[in-house]
């Protein structure tokens, strides 16, 4: 074996030779001239065409710029993958969008209307990256990494766990992207399409296989250990490390299977957003599935709340309905209000409604002898802004009549209500109480996240602090970020309440339920199930499942309504 592995070796290293060659020639805009070896011969290497050695190019630069196992048209080559941080070269400023049109056109990839919507998703952050400047990355002292130290007195008037410091993820960081989907869904390509087309002003960045990045993070950490103590919070320093070597960092197959991984991942990941990395990773399952089962979970869940809530959640599968319409690969709500919220709002109208056969056009409906209007319809499907339905004076009544007249609803520009909106607040939590009961679908485009729409992130600290005094919010450690508790309350009604009820904010135990409560409805209606039920997807039964969903759904209306 060792003779054909010294000789397979040595034909590996030529055919490198001559790609580096080709690369040469190609970038000097000249013919390529460069002998090479075919079948024991020694021969020219002939003229390539145009997309040929566009072709060529995108394979040489994979293998210039990521030592990873890499196809390059002869064999593949059993570099292990490491973190790869390169210069960022896109000569031409193309687009993801552009050069996805131009492979279509070259016939290297099939026009698919689910992945050109996945790649719009693309030209959206790439769009966004385009006015992004990060800002420069400051490193941590070590002395400031290192926990204070107490006298005697004070030990005895303070808990024995000491809270980590923060950390500030700017309101100006563009949302990245989690893309996930199963084997062959195209998740390579999409992110090569990504990588390769970062526009010109991100002047670094860093690709590199999720395994082995946390290999070198734990690397890292451990020799930082070894030089300044255990005592030590020695991810911070390390995610500065990270930041400084590219402002976008790009993951292939994130997921985590390990203990040691789980318990600084959501740390590691907020100090990497803190510092201005933008995070764009694939996967194979949805963030709500990662460490399944694993030891510990509840400590992981605060990671997956960070991934949806700062990186938009793709799915790549392709689902289409009854219509041959694909899905839109993300959820139904969406923050912040930033350039791709106005295309995640016209593919879910796209959807929803029935454009082809109905127009986009105003509608007037009649309620108690007053006009209600619908600024944009089509189909079933009704689409405001939050001013034009929650910001005029509307009621119960304006609502019910609505759900009679439509299955859908895309409602856009909802902005964070404190105590000084209540009155907007009450209206629209009237409603998502409508379309909760109606079972309609609800789309959403908000400037918050979904558990910061009625409570701001100091009241609902306020509400927090009350509670633990109360003692009426138990199962709460201390040390939890706000963030992390309005989150998980979404998901428990009970928690929630208890909370709420502990808080000043609100005037009575009504008007606390109906906050809690809507948070809790909100939550269902972005579950897959909820959109999904009644939409006539194929692998559901089609036209068939729709029409029945209808009737079912029309007779228990009238009932309710």
């Amino acid at each position: 074996m060792a003779p054909e592995r010294a000789a397979a070796s040595t034909i590996d290293f030529f055919r490198r030779k001559l790609l580096w060659a080709h690369l040469a020639s190609l970038s000097q805009r000249r013919p390529i001239s460069t002998p090479c070896v075919r079948r024991g011969r020694r021969v020219a290497s002939p003229r390539l065409s145009a997309g040929r050695q566009r072709a060529l190019t995108w394979r040489l630069r994979d293998l210039a710029t990521w030592n990873g196992r890499r196809s390059t048209g002869f064999t593949e080559y059993p570099f292990k993958r490491q973190m790869a941080t390169v210069s960022n070269v896109n000569l031409e400023s193309r687009g993801p969008l552009e050069e996805y049109d131009e492979r279509v056109h070259s016939h290297r990839l099939r026009d698919d209307e689910h992945q050109r919507n996945i790649v719009q998703n693309l030209q959206d952050l790439h769009d966004m990256l385009i006015d992004y400047h990060p800002p420069k990355v400051v490193h941590p002292t070590i002395e400031s990494l290192k926990p204070q130290s107490r006298t005697f007195l004070g030990s005895l008037f303070h808990r024995n766990g000491s809270r980590q410091a923060a950390t500030q993820i700017s309101p100006n960081l563009p949302k990245g992207l989690y893309m996930y989907g199963d084997v062959g869904s195209g998740k390579t390509m999409l992110m090569d399409l990504f990588y390769e087309t970062l526009p010109p002003n991100i002047t670094s960045k860093t690709r590199t296989h999720f395994h082995n990045f946390m290999q070198d993070v734990h690397k890292r950490l451990h020799q930082m250990k070894m030089e300044h103590g255990t005592d030590l919070d020695a991810v911070t320093f390390v995610a500065a490390d990270i930041a400084e070597r590219g402002s976008v960092l790009c993951f292939d197959e994130f997921q985590c299977t390990d203990v040691a991984d789980a318990m600084i991942l959501r740390r590691l990941l907020e100090s990497l957003m803190s510092h201005g990395v933008v995070l764009v990773t694939t996967s194979n399952r949805h963030p709500d599935d990662l460490y399944k089962n694993g030891i510990q979970r509840s400590s992981f869940i605060p990671c997956i709340n960070l991934l949806k809530t700062r990186l938009r959640v793709i799915n790549l599968d392709s689902t289409t309905d009854y219509r041959k319409i694909p899905r839109p690969p993300s959820g139904v709500f969406h923050h912040p209000l930033d350039k791709a919220a106005v295309s995640h709002v016209e593919k879910w109208f796209k959807f929803l409604g029935d454009p082809e056969n109905d127009p986009p056009h105003k509608a007037r409906h009649t309620v108690w002898g007053r006009e209600i209007e619908v600024p944009k319809a089509s189909g079933r499907a009704a689409m405001f802004t939050f001013n034009e339905l929650i910001g005029k004076a509307t009621g119960a009544a304006d609502y019910l009549e609505l759900m009679r007249s439509y299955d859908a609803f895309i409602i856009t520009g909802v902005p964070g209500m404190t105590y000084r909106e209540r009155d907007l607040a009450r209206r629209f939590i009237t409603f998502i109480d409508a379309v909760y009961e109606s079972r309609a679908k609800l789309v959403l485009t908000t400037a918050v996240p979904l558990f910061q729409l009625f409570l701001s992130p100091s009241e609902a600290g306020t509400a927090l602090e009350e509670g633990r005094k109360s003692g009426s919010v138990k199962g709460i450690e201390e040390h939890e970020d706000v963030n992390d508790v309005m989150r998980s309350l979404m998901d428990d009604l009970g928690l929630n309440m208890k909370m709420l009820k502990s808080s000043s904010i609100f005037t009575g135990d009504e008007e606390r339920f109906a906050f809690a409560r809507a948070l809790s409805r909100l939550s269902e209606m972005g579950s897959q199930e909820w959109v999904e039920r009644g939409m006539g997807l194929e692998h559901k039964g089609g036209l068939g499942e729709k029409e029945g969903w209808q009737r079912v759904r029309s007779r228990w209306r009238e009932d309710s309504l």
